[in-house]
């Protein structure tokens, strides 16, 4: 397509490495909710862990990323640890909010996780906030905005796009066109053929990319946080992918072409980018196996700490709501 950066072994198998935490967290997660341990609304990414995976990788933790109640893989990739997002996520004291956002407001600022927002389309503003700090302040910091097909085709959108445009903002606005805007495919809610062609009226570059792809996407993101950083403004990313699940964790999906589906799981990138660092000698069975079974036991870990912490006291629904505590 064009010539990209392209990420060195020990890049493609950190991207793998994060690919595989949202894999295996995601495994967990449903496993953990069917079995009665947790009740949560539980939205899965399976089949999108190329795309945060790739960006998270040009990114430092000062970095910030605006997602959404979608965005769990968002989160990981970019190092939320695990033990505070299971404790907040099980509503414990011990988690990141203590307990008190649960897994549809989940933050972590040390690591630049800023807000996961319930509200569709609504890390696009938020991110422009972020992007216009930086830009006073002259941090450097990037600003990833994550949303989907169905967020394009809202007010804040256009809006965000048309005020990052103008102000150069250091923003990455990046659409994870998964097909289908929660029961809605792609063909029958909007009229352009790629989303990335839209960023043209704003002022700024658009791409449409395979998301699904580790290079391309990589290289992309690339070119797009070193544009942002250096005060050149925003870019307008649209990754192609499909979710393999419903829209919701009980959602069957009956909606979804089952043409379609199959062939998206077939082509599953995590087994596909395993395959290919030990057919191409970038990585060894053993070592891809190793960091399979670390994982494995992150996770026990951190379920174990979750659910072996205590339930916020009831007077944390007083707290952190007003600036000074009232009496």
């Amino acid at each position: 397509m064009r010539n990209l950066p392209k990420p060195d072994p020990a890049t493609l198998v950190d991207i793998y490495r994060k690919m595989t935490l949202i894999k295996q967290n995601d495994e967990r997660s449903i496993k953990i909710v069917k079995s009665g341990r947790l009740v949560m609304p539980y939205y899965s990414p399976r089949g999108q862990e190329v795309i945060p995976s790739a960006i998270s990788v040009n990114l430092t933790d000062e970095d910030y990323v605006c997602t959404i109640y979608r965005g769990i893989h968002d989160m990981l990739a970019k190092g939320f640890p695990l033990n505070d997002l299971w404790a907040e996520i099980a509503g414990r004291e011990t988690g990141t909010c203590k307990g008190k956002g649960g897994p549809m407001h989940l933050t972590y600022p040390s690591k630049g996780v800023m807000v996961t927002t319930g509200i569709v389309g609504s890390s696009m503003p938020i991110a422009n906030g972020l992007g216009w700090a930086s830009q006073l302040s002259g941090d450097k910091r990037v600003t990833i905005a994550n949303f989907g097909d169905g967020a394009a085709n809202i007010g804040a959108f256009h809006e965000s796009l048309n005020m990052a445009g103008l102000w150069k903002l250091p923003v990455v606005f990046v659409c994870q066109n998964n097909r289908y805007a929660e029961h809605t495919s792609f063909r029958n809610s909007t009229a352009v053929e790629k989303l990335a062609s839209r960023a043209a009226g704003y002022g700024m570059p658009g791409y449409t990319v395979d998301g699904n792809d580790p290079d391309e996407m990589y290289g992309i993101a690339n070119i797009a946080i070193e544009r942002a950083r250096s005060g050149e403004g925003p870019t307008l990313i649209e990754a192609i992918t499909f979710r393999f699940n419903g829209h919701v964790l009980g959602d069957a999906g009956g909606y979804i072409d089952k043409a379609e589906k199959a062939a998206a799981v077939a082509a599953d990138p995590v087994p596909k980018l395993r395959a290919r660092l030990i057919a191409e000698g970038l990585a060894s069975e053993e070592a891809l196996a190793s960091i399979e079974h670390q994982i494995e036991l992150d996770l026990d870990a951190a379920v174990a700490f979750a659910l072996g912490s205590p339930y916020p006291d009831i007077a944390e629904l007083k707290r952190d709501v007003f600036a000074h505590e009232l009496a």
